[in-house]
């Protein structure tokens, strides 16, 4: 069954060699000079137009980054290196890279001002809390370009996966975060791209280890196949812990923002004109952001109507749109 399938996804008849994949993804074969100097380059150029692109707003120029970003590349030949049991120098290359795009990220954040809300750009708030469906997004994404590798007739796909693996701007988004002295959306943004890499690296070996790309000593042994997949499923669970937590606890916030919105709703309802525009939740902080043209209600009203709908403890704001802001208090007092 399993070999039907391998037939169908990956024809013999469009399979490239094990020497074309590793004259493409080991940068310290064939003419490393060259290579290293395009991956450098392209690197260099590629951090600077994400953060270009993260610090604008702008998702057109980070999807530009991301096309031209060539970070996959040793990513990739990590895989094939595990595969095959064989250092390829892909690993520091991987790190020392990760290093350079993080400067350039607190580098560029020396143009935001000193009270810059990092929440308020999308490209930063999308990617400090990552979830689950991240993680299975990357994993589907590694899957797409390790196959895309492997076969010649569809190296076409390969600026589509680019653009659909996230690897360069999160790591501009640590670099920006951490020039803002941010730690824990730093922190969120890293979480992200190792999630990214570890999916890249397991499905890259998935799909080489099932062409038979291991030297066949390793294939008789076993043993170094089964150690590097043990490694990566390790690896996988330290990554997939987080995510999950972040996962529930996102599902939490939303349920707690709906029902705060309900109650800011029926703690409205007798004022006329007056409409909750807004709720969000920003430093363990409820945010009902609320549009009237007359005084608001007595603000202690809405704390009960909180209180057993969302955990005691919590503190609530009311903004109004007249430029009001009333700190309604905490939800249990």
């Amino acid at each position: 069954m399993i070999s039907k399938l391998r037939a169908h996804v990956l024809p013999v008849s469009q399979r490239r060699s094990l020497d074309e994949l590793t004259q493409d993804l080991d940068l310290s074969s064939g003419d490393t000079m060259s290579k290293r100097s395009a991956f450098w380059t392209m690197l260099a150029l590629s951090s600077v137009i994400a953060a270009g692109g993260v610090l604008t707003d702008s998702t057109a120029t980070v999807i530009g980054a991301m096309i031209i970003a060539p970070l996959s590349t040793p990513i990739m030949g990590i895989a094939l290196g595990s595969v095959q049991r064989r250092r390829t120098g892909s690993v520091l290359i991987v790190l020392l890279a990760c290093l350079l795009v993080i400067a350039v990220g607190m580098v560029m954040s020396l143009a935001l001002p000193g009270d810059y809300d990092l929440l308020s750009n999308r490209q930063i708030s999308s990617r400090t809390s990552p979830g689950l469906m991240d993680l299975i997004a990357a994993l589907a994404t590694g899957l797409a370009g390790a196959v895309a590798l492997a076969r010649r007739d569809v190296a076409a796909v390969l600026p589509g996966v680019a653009i659909a693996i996230s690897l360069v701007p999160p790591l501009v988004v640590v670099g920006v975060c951490l020039g803002k002295l941010s730690g824990w959306l730093a922190l969120g943004a890293l979480a992200l791209f190792v999630s990214n890499l570890f999916a890249l690296v397991f499905a890259g070996m998935v799909v080489f280890a099932s062409l038979g790309y291991a030297t066949q000593a390793d294939a008789a042994a076993g043993r170094p196949a089964r150690s590097a997949y043990a490694a990566m499923g390790l690896l996988f669970v330290v990554v997939l812990v987080p995510l999950t937590a972040n996962t529930a606890l996102t599902l939490l916030l939303n349920v707690w923002t709906s029902r705060t919105k309900d109650a800011a709703q029926q703690w409205l309802a007798d004022e006329p004109g007056a409409d909750v525009t807004s709720v969000d939740t920003k430093a363990r902080t409820m945010y009902i952001h609320v549009r009237t043209p007359e005084e608001l209600p007595p603000v202690r009203s809405l704390l009960d109507r909180l209180e057993g709908r969302i955990p005691d403890g919590i503190p609530v704001v009311v903004d109004a749109s007249r430029g009001r802001r009333i700190d309604a208090g905490t939800v249990g007092d």
